[in-house]
């Protein structure tokens, strides 16, 4: 999961109580934490002991689709009508509410047997291997669309299947609050869990695959198979990413996701943003109070200054780790970089100054745009990013609020000046003055750690 600052209570998840639905998920017998993570980057810290599976599975249920009513049949056309008109109105109303997001009572997932996905990923063969973290692998399976009953190499729909690394000492409570949030959230910017498995001692999770991997790898890694991305596209993946969260923040219980950062953040075919891995999310305040109070958990560079130094967790701490990524996708920097000079290891702290100053902000920008953003719009993602990093988080935006600037940001277009502006070069400030150096650039990815249980 990247950087951990450190490990949460056990019993902070709300578990998803069984339904007595069909396929309910068996018990599995008592088995020892684990390790895992991969293409959708998951993670791991220390828990207080080895748990036990046994009461924790057995409470996690499935829950069957939607029936559909019978249809009346009676002579002459007008029930027909009546009850095609009632039919489109009804996937008229499905299609609004997947677009705008729903919350299931219980999780509505495939449980797959242990059998299943090794059929699926070629016996997890290391060339299926999508991606690898704290939590575990994530291997390139198939499935059938329909069934999701697993098929030959190629055939059928492709999979990201998560395994959890049997030494991970956090991964089943992980594991655990990854179906309880992310199996009943559904909204178009997050990743679909479509299932899991848990069958002895293996710990599985099946995800939707996002062919474009994430967002980091688009930022920060060289070759040929990640081009810089443009200007155009980098909002349109902030606009997305923003729009999971709000998602999250406005749902009537809130949910704060508590580890927004680049890696976290995976793209489809046509590069739509969806928030992944919710091995850390948590309920948000109840009763009127305005945060949560938890162990520090998190990536350091991303975790907001308040809940670091006192473990208040607020709705806007999400909004500090926003604010850190839209900095990251501004300059092409990452958060946190030691191969840095020393002032520039923490980027939000050095670039704050040239943040605000509008002189300056050009030396700011990531000279692989090449000059090729519109001069006002990198203005205004300067200002929204330093409004999300406030110190204090109730002076953060929301992230409703977020959504409308960068969507706002959007419709200015490149002027005529800044098309000419030479590689390098922008309002006349010189790419060469940038204050960092080379090693600093993407290429690294260095981090600070507080324990060696990082996620």
């Amino acid at each position: 999961m990247g950087n951990c600052l450190g490990s949460d209570e056990a019993a902070e998840l709300e578990v998803v109580k069984n339904s007595g639905q069909p396929q309910a998920a068996t018990a599995a017998p008592a088995m020892a934490p684990h390790k895992s993570e991969g293409s959708m980057s998951s993670g791991s810290g220390p828990s207080s002991s080895s748990r036990s599976a046994g009461s924790s599975m057995s409470s996690i249920a499935t829950t069957t689709g939607r029936s559909g009513g019978s249809t009346s049949t009676s002579s002459g056309s007008r029930p027909l009508r009546a009850a095609a008109a009632a039919s489109y109105r009804e996937e008229e109303e499905e299609e609004e509410e997947e677009k705008e997001g729903r919350i299931l009572e219980a999780p509505n997932l495939r449980i797959f047997t242990f059998a299943e996905l090794r059929a699926a990923t070629r016996n997890f063969r290391p060339d299926t291997v999508l991606g690898e973290g704290g939590f575990g692998r994530v291997y390139k399976g198939w499935v059938d669309e329909r069934t999701m009953n697993p098929t030959r190499s190629g055939i059928g729909m492709v999979v990201a299947v998560k395994k959890l690394n049997q030494e991970s000492v956090q991964g089943l409570q992980e594991w655990q609050s990854e179906v309880n949030f992310l199996g009943r959230l559904s909204h178009p910017n997050l990743v679909r869990l479509l299932g899991y498995c848990v069958e002895d001692r293996e710990l599985l999770l099946v995800y939707e695959y996002m062919p474009k991997g994430s967002l980091e790898n688009h930022l920060f890694r060289k070759g040929g198979s990640f081009e810089p991305i443009s200007w155009n596209l980098r909002l349109r993946i902030a606009i997305g990413a923003a729009r999971g969260l709000a998602f999250l923040h406005s749902s009537e219980k809130q949910v704060i996701y508590r580890d927004f950062k680049a890696s976290n953040i995976l793209l489809d075919t046509n590069y739509n943003a969806k928030l992944s891995d919710f091995g850390l999310a948590k309920n948000g305040p109840t009763g009127g109070d305005s945060h949560v109070t938890t162990r520090v958990m998190g990536t350091y560079g991303y975790a907001a200054p308040e809940y670091v130094a006192t473990g208040h967790l607020y709705v806007k701490s999400d909004v500090y780790g926003f604010g850190v990524v839209l900095l990251e996708m501004l300059t092409g920097l990452r958060a946190l970089d030691t191969a840095r000079p020393a002032q520039q290891h923490n980027l939000v702290e050095w670039a704050k100054p040239y943040l605000a100053d509008r002189r300056k902000l050009p030396r700011l920008v990531d000279p692989r745009l090449e000059g090729q953003y519109p001069s006002k719009a990198a203005l205004q993602a300067a200002q929204l990013t330093l409004r999300c990093l406030e110190g204090d988080p109730r002076s953060r935006p929301s992230m409703a609020e977020v959504v409308l600037a960068i969507e706002a940001m959007e419709q200015l277009r490149v002027r005529p000046r800044d098309e000419a502006a030479p590689s390098g070069h922008a309002h006349g400030h010189g790419r060469s003055s940038r204050p960092r150096t080379g090693p600093g650039r993407a290429g690294s990815s260095s981090h600070h750690r507080q324990s060696p249980s990082a996620r």
